[in-house]
């Protein structure tokens, strides 16, 4: 994983236990969609994009801070804005 489940927590400022599944399964999901708004299938070549760790922070924190009302539009434009140079042409 490009970021753990420690830093994820403390971006979060989450100081219990309680939701550590759900942060683990929120930063999964937030690695996959970065990596699809990158349009990469490789982890590896993911986790050496300068800004992949903040954007998978970023759409982990509005994901969870936002499960109820999240703006999956807003998110995928602001993620295609912060992953926009090292954005694959295609697949």
């Amino acid at each position: 994983m490009v970021v753990t489940l420690e830093e994820m927590k403390n971006y979060l400022r989450v100081d219990y236990d309680e939701d550590d599944a759900l942060i683990e399964d929120t930063i999964r999901a937030s690695e996959r969609l970065c990596m699809d708004v990158a349009r990469m299938d490789d982890a590896g070549e993911f986790a050496a994009v300068e800004n992949a760790k903040i954007a998978v922070q970023y759409t982990a924190a509005y994901l969870y801070e936002h499960r109820e009302d999240a703006d999956h539009h807003a998110l995928t434009l602001t993620l295609r804005s912060l992953l926009s140079g090292s954005r694959k042409e295609a697949f």
